[in-house]
């Protein structure tokens, strides 16, 4: 399996691509960043169904999937903590080490905030994104205490025998769905969750839903200079569609589009509707006339 070593972590890489050696240089990139506590495995559906047109890029972020920290976490990353610019900046180091001028851009939840600062931090490498459930909170203390005290508790309790359980990938995924998706895919949520690193799973928590976040990311989605596709989910408990609107709102560059019955993961609840919007967006032929 390729890795890279970003800040003295070894970050996992894939390509999928109908190149032997990609980047091929005969097709655009795509690189697409995954959500919390999550791994670019739930990318890959969407990245195949792309392949024709795209070389897709996924990759795991700093301390989840396959790109787990070293024990104890190197000077690198405990100098930057976890903050999302410094995962944006990991792409930009990523990108250079294979060589990847431009490309198209697509994220997801936490990975969407991140891509949100990556897009104006290194403008000139992006020509379009697509931001997958993502948005503007609004700041309430009391809510946001809560919120730190409950993720606290998720992050520390994740024994491995979850997995033997029956259902518990059902039930772990039962507050992120409108709709049923596979059984593979389910699990392959329990695991990535089980195995992330705790110091990145509390510290992205605390930088992605915090007061700094609030008072920033309206500015950020205001500088967005690139045509910008938002998707939300109908049903998305976790960042619900009022977000989307309140960010989609700062810029004119960002068309924001509501996928109905769908939770948090609209790209794995109903691919066709999702990659219709993508094709819409990225004037690609459809299926049919290819």
């Amino acid at each position: 399996m390729p890795y890279f070593l970003i800040r003295g972590v070894n970050h996992y890489y894939e390509w999928i691509s109908t190149a032997e050696s990609p980047p091929s240089g005969h097709k655009p990139v795509m690189v697409f960043l995954h959500g919390w506590a999550g791994s670019a495995r739930y990318w890959e559906t969407t990245a195949r169904a792309l392949v024709d047109h795209f070389d897709c890029l996924l990759y795991d972020l700093r301390g989840f999937g396959r790109s787990l920290l070293p024990k104890p976490p190197p000077p690198e990353v405990a100098a930057i903590g976890y903050e999302l610019e410094t995962y944006a900046d990991d792409l930009a180091l990523l990108a250079d080490a294979l060589r990847i001028q431009t490309f198209s851009l697509n994220a997801h939840s936490t990975g969407a905030s991140i891509a949100t600062f990556f897009l104006n931090r290194h403008a000139a490498r992006v020509d379009r994104a697509i931001l997958t459930c993502s948005g503007i909170f609004e700041y309430d203390k009391k809510a946001f205490e809560a919120f730190y005290k409950f993720g606290k508790y998720v992050v520390e309790f994740r024994p491995p025998w979850l997995l033997k359980i029956p259902l518990a990938d059902r039930m772990f995924m039962s507050r992120f769905l409108s709709r049923p998706i596979s059984g593979e895919a389910r699990r392959a949520f329990l695991e990535d969750y089980i195995t992330a690193d705790y110091e990145a799973a509390l510290g992205t928590i605390y930088t992605a839903v915090s007061k700094k976040a609030v008072d920033v990311m309206p500015q950020e989605f205001a500088q967005l200079a690139m045509p910008t596709l938002l998707i939300s989910g109908q049903y998305d408990k976790i960042i619900p569609v009022d977000m989307g609107d309140r960010a989609s709102a700062l810029s004119h560059h960002i068309q924001h589009v509501v996928m109905a019955n769908t939770g948090h993961f609209p790209m794995l609840e109903d691919a066709p509707t999702y990659l219709n919007h993508l094709r819409t967006f990225l004037s690609l032929p459809s299926p049919s006339l290819q």
